[in-house]
C-alpha cells in the first residue's frame, strides 16, 4: 500500500474540483483530463486508483517482498539481543512471509518468544527449527527449557538428556534442570545420577545422597529426602552436615525436639559451623528454653559476628522476656548489618513501643511493611526466572 500512499499523497484538489498531480520530473503540476478535455473528478481518480491496484496487486506490494533475508535475520539477532523482543518478532514474521522462507527464521522466532517467556509459542516454532536443522545444539537446548517449563517433562528429558551429553563439564546447569526433570518423573536414581554430575561426586556414595537429599529439601520433598539422609549416615557415620539438614527438616516440620537432638549430633562432628548453633539456638527459642538459646545464638556470633540472624533471634528472646532495652540493643545491631532486614525492624518496632518512643516505632513499622512487600516482589521474580 505504500505505492497508493505515494500516489494519493501527489494528489492536489483544486478550486473546479478537479485534481491535480505533483509531476515526478519537475514541481509543475498538470491537471488530469478525460479525453474529452473535461477534468476528471476527485471519486472518479481516486476509485481508478483503487481498482488499478487490486486488478494488478504486484503493483501494491510492501517492503516484504525485497527484504534481504540476511540483512533482516542479522538485524533480528541485534534486536534480540538488545531486548528488543517485539521488534524482532514483527521482523522475523515479515521475513517469513517469503517464498521461499529464509533458513533460520524458526530458530530465532522460537528464541524471541522464549526469550520473552511466550513458551507455548516458542515450542511451536523451536520445533518448526529443530525438523529443519536437527542437530542445532541452542535450538534443542531452547526446547527442552521451554518443555521444563510448560510442565511437559517427558518432552524436556530426551531433549535435555541429548544436549548434556554434548556440553562441557563446566556447563552444569543442564544437570540441574534434567536432575529436577528426573525427580518429578519419579526416577531417583537418574536424578541422583545428574545431580552427583552436577558436583562431580559418585552418585552412590554418602556424599552423593546428601547432595541428593539437598535437592529433594529444595523442591519440597522432606519426608523423602529423610530416607536419603539416613543412607548416607550408613556409609559414613561422621560425614558433616547429613545432621544438621536432618534438624532442618524437622524444624520446619515443628518437631523442634527431634531437631534439637540432630543440632546436637551435627556438633559433635564439626563444633566449628556457626550456623549450627543459630539453628540450634532457635530450636531451643521455639522449645521456650531461652537461657540455652542465648547461650547458642552467642556461640554463632563468636564464630561469625557478622551474621544478621543471630541477632534478630536473640532480640525476639529479649522481647519475651520483656527486657526492651537489651532488645533494642541486639536488634540495632542487626539493622547496621542489614539495613533491609524487615523482620529486624518489625522486632525493633516492638521494643520502642514497649520503652513508649511511638514515633521511632512508627517509623520502624512503617519500613517494615514497605521492605517486606519489596522482598515478596523481588522473590516472585526471582522464582520465575531461575529453574526450579
Amino acid at each position: 500500500m505504500r505505492a497508493v500512499s505515494s500516489i494519493l499523497h501527489r494528489m492536489r484538489l483544486c478550486e473546479d474540483g478537479s485534481l491535480v498531480f505533483a509531476s515526478t520530473s519537475s514541481f509543475n503540476t498538470t491537471r488530469e483530463r478525460s479525453a474529452n478535455g473535461h477534468t476528471l473528478p476527485i471519486s472518479f481518480c481516486i476509485s481508478a486508483v483503487l481498482v488499478g491496484f487490486l486488478l494488478f496487486p504486484s503493483a501494491g506490494k510492501t517492503q516484504i517482498s525485497s527484504l534481504d533475508p540476511a540483512r533482516s535475520l542479522s538485524r533480528a539477532d541485534s534486536l534480540i539481543h538488545e531486548g528488543k523482543l517485539d521488534e524482532a518478532i514483527a521482523l522475523l514474521e515479515n521475513v517469513l512471509q517469503q517464498e521461499p522462507p529464509a533458513s533460520g527464521i524458526e530458530a530465532r522466532l522460537g528464541k524471541a518468544y522464549y526469550k520473552k517467556r511466550s513458551y507455548q509459542q516458542a515450542i511451536a516454532h523451536l520445533k518448526a527449527a529443530l525438523q529443519e536443522n536437527p542437530e542445532e545444539r541452542e535450538t534443542a537446548q531452547l526446547l527442552g527449557l521451554s518443555y521444563y517449563t510448560v510442565g511437559q517433562l517427558d518432552q524436556a528429558i530426551p531433549l535435555l538428556e541429548r544436549i548434556q551429553s554434548r556440553l562441557p563439564a563446566t556447563e552444569f546447569d543442564g544437570w540441574y534442570v534434567l536432575g529436577v526433570c528426573y525427580l518429578r518423573t519419579q526416577q531417583p536414581d537418574k536424578a541422583r545420577a545428574a545431580f552427583g554430575q552436577m558436583f562431580s561426586v559418585p552418585p552412590d556414595s554418602a556424599v552423593g545422597h546428601l547432595l541428593f537429599a539437598q535437592m529433594m529439601v529444595r523442591q519440597r520433598l522432606e519426608e523423602k529426602a529423610i530416607p536419603e539422609l539416613a543412607k548416607a549416615v550408613s556409609l559414613d557415620p561422621r560425614l558433616p552436615m547429613v545432621h544438621f539438614l536432618l534438624g532442618e527438616i524437622y524444624l520446619y516440620k515443628t518437631n523442634p525436639q527431634r531437631a534439637l537432638e540432630e543440632f546436637r549430633k551435627e556438633l559433635e562432628i564439626n563444633p566449628t559451623v556457626w550456623l549450627v548453633y543459630w539453628r540450634l539456638g532457635d530450636a531451643y527459642a521455639r522449645l521456650e528454653k531461652y537461657d540455652e538459646a542465648e547461650k547458642a545464638l552467642k556461640q554463632s556470633i563468636w564464630l561469625n559476628e557478622t551474621f544478621t540472624g543471630s541477632y534478630v533471634l536473640l532480640g525476639q528472646i529479649e522481647l519475651k522476656k520483656n527486657d526492651w532495652e537489651l532488645a533494642v540493643g541486639f536488634l540495632e545491631r542487626a539493622l547496621k548489618l542489614d539495613p533491609q532486614n524487615y523482620l529486624a525492624h518489625y522486632s525493633l518496632a516492638r521494643a520502642y513501643q514497649q520503652l513508649g518512643h511511638n514515633d521511632e516505632a512508627n517509623r520502624h513499622f512503617v519500613l517494615s511493611r514497605s521492605l517486606r512487600g519489596n522482598k515478596k516482589r523481588e522473590e516472585e521474580q526471582l522464582f520465575q526466572q531461575i529453574p526450579r
